[in-house]
């Protein structure tokens, strides 16, 4: 019976999402108002008070930055992909998966994830200096079997997205997009070099509707094409180019290090992802991971202070840049601090094994040996539970990188073993890297969180949510 409920909410959601799309080309602000409406009667209390009505001031002046922002975006995206981007990312998984997944939590008491991040493959197209992918990545792969069970095992828990990474995901996209059919209620999103997009790629993904990329970009020509290879630069615009057109949704990964800071917080570096059609832009801190890390090329404390100050700039309510930029590491206040370890999201590396985070490679379950929910259940996932936020302070939320000696602590008293794809690392190695910068980050960060106006916003909202646990 309730499954019959929630496939009629469903198709009542996508009948009014098909009605208000069409009647943007007659009247935006109205059809905009309409989905705030749909919004607020579907995700009610998901979003905190006040979000409608400060959304509806916005829709209601024309020439506000994301009113613009929002315009070029029905106007340029392509219309199913439009819908089942508002169907599956928004109905699905923001507000039937979150009630399933909070039940769920309950049920089993552990955490179950938002979203899940799988690895199809090791294996790259491209040879990136310093990188192992193209010469030993095609030895690791989850075959579509694999990665079809783990979407439907999710399925079951209230999970309906899934990031892809790897290697390079689009290596396997054949099996992506059969994936993408075959759960056509579910969001799929890939981190991509963006160089293996073609046009019947592209065709593909105006037909299935649920799949978005965000592809790799870490400054301009020089800096690409020395790590990556001639021309892939180029290849990249190109793609992104190339999905503009089609009316594709697709954002851009930066990896921020002391070496290319100026480069990726530029105004050319932001006028150029918007001229390419970009939509957002997720910022990565260097992370120390592996035995060939290079520790000295973490950004300095003072240049993490600058991008913590310079992404809220450019994607404030005013002025700034017309795309948004998520900030993975100083962005922690607005979801509570650390979400991996399966509180929103944990990690399938090519192996199987399931990890915490992309960035921490320690685990003692795998998904070839035990169900996914026996694999959030592992000793590791329940002491991030157990212990997260691992800082009041959310701007030191990483067990890793501000907080080193709590995973050493957490890694071997539940006797987690390394699970990276190249080499082992132990986690007094991983941990040591990170002591100084720890250090070194503490007074700036301390500093920041002191004055910032809603300090107490994301430790409250966490601990609210984790009670319900």
């Amino acid at each position: 019976m309730a499954g019959v409920v929630k496939k009629a909410e469903r198709q009542a959601f996508s009948l009014a999402i098909e009605k208000v799309l069409k009647s943007a080309r007659e009247d935006q602000e109205g059809a905009l108002l309409k989905i705030v409406d749909l919004t607020e009667k579907f995700m009610g209390s998901n979003f905190r008070e006040g979000a409608y009505d400060g959304t509806r001031a916005i829709i209601k002046n024309p020439d506000h930055k994301w009113m613009r922002f929002v315009r070029r975006l029905l106007q340029e995206t392509d219309p199913h992909v439009a819908k089942m981007t508002a169907l599956n990312l928004g109905y699905q998984a923001a507000f039937q998966g979150t009630k399933e997944i909070r039940a769920n939590r309950t049920k089993y008491q552990c955490n179950i994830p938002w979203l899940i991040l799988m690895d199809p493959t090791s294996a790259c197209n491209l040879r990136c200096t310093g990188c192992w992918a193209a010469e030993y990545g095609h030895k690791l792969n989850l075959s579509y079997e694999e990665m079809d069970d783990i979407v439907a095992q999710g399925k079951k828990l209230g999970i309906y997205f899934y990031m892809m990474t790897g290697g390079e995901p689009l290596v396997r996209k054949a099996d992506i997009i059969k994936l993408c059919e075959k759960h056509n209620d579910c969001a799929f999103h890939c981190y991509t070099n963006g160089t293996l997009v073609d046009q019947q790629l592209c065709d593909d993904m105006k037909r299935v509707g649920n799949l978005s990329f965000s592809i790799s970009l870490e400054g301009f020509e020089d800096a690409n094409d020395f790590r990556r290879g001639e021309g892939v630069y180029q290849k990249v615009l190109n793609a992104m180019d190339l999905l503009h057109e089609n009316g594709l949704i697709f954002g851009n990964s930066v990896c921020y290090t002391a070496k290319n800071m100026d480069a990726v917080t530029s105004d050319e570096f932001f006028d150029l992802l918007i001229e390419h059609g970009s939509r957002f832009a997720w910022y990565f801190h260097l992370m120390p991971v592996g035995m060939k890390a290079s520790p000295e090329l973490m950004p300095t404390k003072e240049q993490r202070e600058y991008i913590y100050h310079r992404l809220r700039e450019v994607r404030a309510m005013e002025g700034g840049k017309e795309i948004m930029v998520m900030d993975f590491q100083n962005d922690g206040e607005f979801v509570g601090g650390c979400i991996a370890g399966g509180r929103n999201y944990c990690h399938i590396n090519p192996k199987g094994d399931v990890e915490p985070c992309v960035f921490i490679h320690y685990s003692s379950a795998n998904i070839r040996e035990k169900s996914l929910l026996e694999c959030l259940q592992q000793p590791l996932f329940m002491a991030y539970r157990d212990n997260q936020p691992f800082n009041d302070n959310m701007l030191r939320p990483c067990p890793m990188l501000e907080n080193p000696e709590i995973l050493q602590r957490m890694v071997n008293e539940t006797g987690a073993h390394s699970t990276d794809v190249e080499e082992a690392e132990s986690v007094e190695h991983l941990c040591g890297k990170c002591e100084d910068y720890a250090k070194d980050w503490q007074e700036t960060a301390d500093k920041l969180w002191k004055e910032h106006p809603y300090k107490k916003t994301g430790y409250q909202n966490f601990k609210f949510e984790h009670q319900k646990v």
